[in-house]
């Protein structure tokens, strides 16, 4: 059931989803992340360790960077070249 509400969340593990719902279907991405949790909560239990979000933010950033270069290649092999927006 947790499993399949991250598809509205915007954490890493909800892009973790919409992705492999997109490669796999929603069965077997909500079985996937059901066992992804599993490990996680498990892990969480046998170290005693407090869960922490800022754990994620490494990999919050590579996915980012993995996201922006695959968006920048497909743009390329369209003929165009992304340009980032200075604030």
């Amino acid at each position: 059931m947790a499993a399949s509400t991250l598809y509205r969340d915007k954490s890493s593990l909800g892009d973790k989803f919409r992705r492999l719902c997109a490669k796999l279907g929603a069965p077997k991405a909500i079985t996937a992340m059901a066992h992804q949790l599993a490990r996680l909560i498990w892990h969480l239990i046998l170290h005693r360790v407090p869960f922490d979000l800022s754990v994620f933010a490494a990999y919050e950033q590579a996915n980012q960077t993995r996201r922006l270069n695959h968006l920048s290649k497909a743009a390329r092999q369209m003929g165009y070249q992304l340009t980032p927006i200075t604030t």
